[in-house]
């Protein structure tokens, strides 16, 4: 297994719309092993495939409380969402910034597991929250785009300043 390196916004490559895994093979279930590792490493409970580069729609999700039960979603769609609820969020993708997102608070997802089989779960709470959350990183959407532009630019300039001081 292997760390990846994780963007950072306002990385362009993070507004990258991921395509659909064809076949799930030892390829991808590396993919998979090396996303969970990475997620774990950085202390985080849900990792998409565009946030290290790899523009498929590949999720991992740990939501335990050991942190020792990843969840794959491959191909990840919602298939309904009920209720309502804001949250403050975090992303492995935009470090050290955290605001409130509304989500539903009930999904029912489809997608398919490690060995490609399919599988429906109904989630709420924090995996539903995780799961709209690793959704949008596919399809191109960064949590921090739900804020006022005000707040991104003011995340943008921070984060860039960051990135200066590190180089």
């Amino acid at each position: 297994m292997a760390i990846l390196t994780i963007l950072h916004y306002p990385d362009p490559q993070l507004h990258t719309r991921a395509r659909p895994v064809a076949v799930v093979d030892d390829r991808i279930r590396q993919l998979l092993d090396d996303m969970a590792e990475t997620m774990y490493a950085n202390q985080g409970v849900g990792l998409a495939a565009t946030q290290v580069n790899v523009h498929e729609r590949v999720v991992v999700i740990d939501v335990s409380d050991e942190h020792n039960a990843p969840q794959a979603f491959i191909n990840l769609e919602i298939l309904s969402q009920e209720g309502e609820l804001v949250g403050e969020e975090g992303c492995l993708s935009v470090p050290g910034v955290y605001d409130n997102v509304p989500r539903a608070e009930r999904v029912t997802v489809r997608a398919l597991d490690r060995d490609g089989k399919p599988f429906t779960l109904e989630a709420e709470g924090l995996l539903a929250v995780c799961l709209q959350h690793e959704l949008d990183h596919l399809n191109g959407k960064v949590f921090v785009e739900y804020l006022s532009s005000l707040k991104q630019n003011r995340i943008r300039t921070k984060l860039k300043k960051h990135e200066k001081k590190n180089l």
